[in-house]
């Protein structure tokens, strides 16, 4: 834990710190995991997948300790029961456990979930390796101003909401909220590594995921007003929930995580005039909630190539960036780090997750690690994960190398 905040707060620990699932973006997709499993020789346990959408596979502690992980995420404070899982089969054919309360039913050659009210929320076709969320439910309102009803409502028929991580669906009620800080004090109690604790509080993607991508991109352009009457009613839920959710854990996590795709392969999604407008200031507003309500840092997920945002998003108070793609235009780990290294930290951007660790070989993945830890590491300022979640396509003997380079650069 140290170790970690020290590399957040810019000053260099004994070594560069390490995470491996330690939220939705720095894991291991099953199927890869359970050939890693078999490559290290492990043959106990079964593979549960605790982010259904993604197929990502909660790293059990015996792979963490061999890799020398720093990083936990808050769910891992929750010991779940056989009951809490049932048995699914992952699209290369091995078992697995998935979320008891998650029931994909199979449709011809696909799987497919459905709300409680029968509506189709989440797809996978065959052969596909994902789910695709096929319910956008604010996408036939016209120009009706949205109610936080309608938000709220809505997001239970969104796939990245409904079929959440467990323990979930976590109500923000009494019940839910003593569960999350018993379970959140009791992990503060069993380990040492750093507690990632996942909140969310997403505005671009819940728009995208409420009205469908290309409406809400047209929403921003041709309705500003609408836009800032549907943000305005998210971040007062958003508040609401970061209330509850600080009270309940608070003590007992070192980092918040936020989220919001906000990039893309050749830049960000909107221009920096549109980012000061709609979301810069609501991101100051929440952010400055979380930390004086948690006493946490607060770290942002977004893919893609942010250059021209990040100065916005560090004026916003944002501490952590991650998961630093560096393949995406302006985001050279050498720019970054020359001209943003002081004031935030980069979480990520360790290995190339596009080309390099699916394709390369084992040498060629080491190189890689080993200059980017290099380039990055100096001042702190750095926590190594690859730039986004290992998939499934990739050779456990590149997993071992990635991991082995950055332990073996100390």
């Amino acid at each position: 834990r140290e170790r970690v905040m020290l590399a957040v707060d810019h000053r260099e620990p004994d070594r560069v710190p390490i995470d491996l699932g330690g939220h939705r973006s720095s894991g291991i997709m099953a199927i890869a995991y359970g050939r890693l499993k078999q490559y290290l020789g492990i043959s106990t346990g079964d593979i549960y997948v605790y982010d259904f959408v993604q197929q990502l596979a909660i790293i059990e502690d015996e792979i963490l300790d061999h890799y020398g992980v720093d990083t936990i995420e808050l769910g891992r404070g929750f010991a779940l029961t056989p009951a809490d899982w049932h048995t699914w089969v992952l699209p290369d054919g091995t078992p697995c456990k998935i979320p008891a309360f998650i029931r994909p039913v199979r449709v011809g050659k696909d799987w497919h979930v459905y709300h409680e009210d029968g509506t189709l929320v989440a797809i996978q076709k065959e052969d596909s390796l994902y789910f695709e969320q096929t319910c956008f439910p604010l996408a036939d309102l016209g120009s009706k101003e949205v109610s936080r009803d309608d938000i709220s409502r809505g997001l239970e028929k969104v796939m990245w909401a409904s079929l959440g991580t467990p323990p979930a669906p976590i109500g923000y009620d009494v019940d839910g909220m003593s569960a999350l800080s018993e379970g959140a004090r009791a992990l503060r109690e069993a380990t040492d590594r750093a507690i990632l604790g996942l909140f969310g509080g997403n505005l671009m993607e819940i728009g995208q995921f409420l009205f469908g991508m290309a409406n809400f991109l047209m929403m921003l352009a041709a309705e500003p007003s609408r836009v800032h009457q549907f943000l305005d009613q998210l971040v007062d839920l958003h508040l609401e929930n970061l209330q509850k959710f600080a009270a309940a854990v608070g003590p007992w996590i070192d980092i918040i995580l936020f989220g919001d795709d906000l990039g893309m392969q050749t830049g960000p999604q909107l221009s920096p005039q549109m980012f000061r407008e709609y979301l810069q200031p609501r991101y100051a507003l929440m952010w400055e909630r979380a930390k004086r309500l948690t006493g946490a840092r607060v770290m942002l997920h977004s893919c893609g190539g942010l250059y021209d945002l990040l100065p916005g998003l560090i004026e916003a108070g944002l501490d952590i960036i991650q998961p630093v793609q560096t393949g995406a235009r302006g985001m050279q780990i050498d720019v970054l780090k020359k001209e943003f290294g002081r004031d935030i930290c980069l979480w990520g951007g360790g290995c190339d997750t596009q080309v390099v660790l699916p394709r390369g070989t084992p040498d060629e993945v080491s190189r890689d690690v080993r200059h980017r830890v290099e380039v990055l590491m100096s001042g702190g300022g750095f926590v190594f994960q690859q730039i986004h979640n290992v998939m499934a396509d990739v050779p456990p003997e590149n997993i071992d190398a990635m991991l082995t380079a950055v332990n073996l650069s100390r």
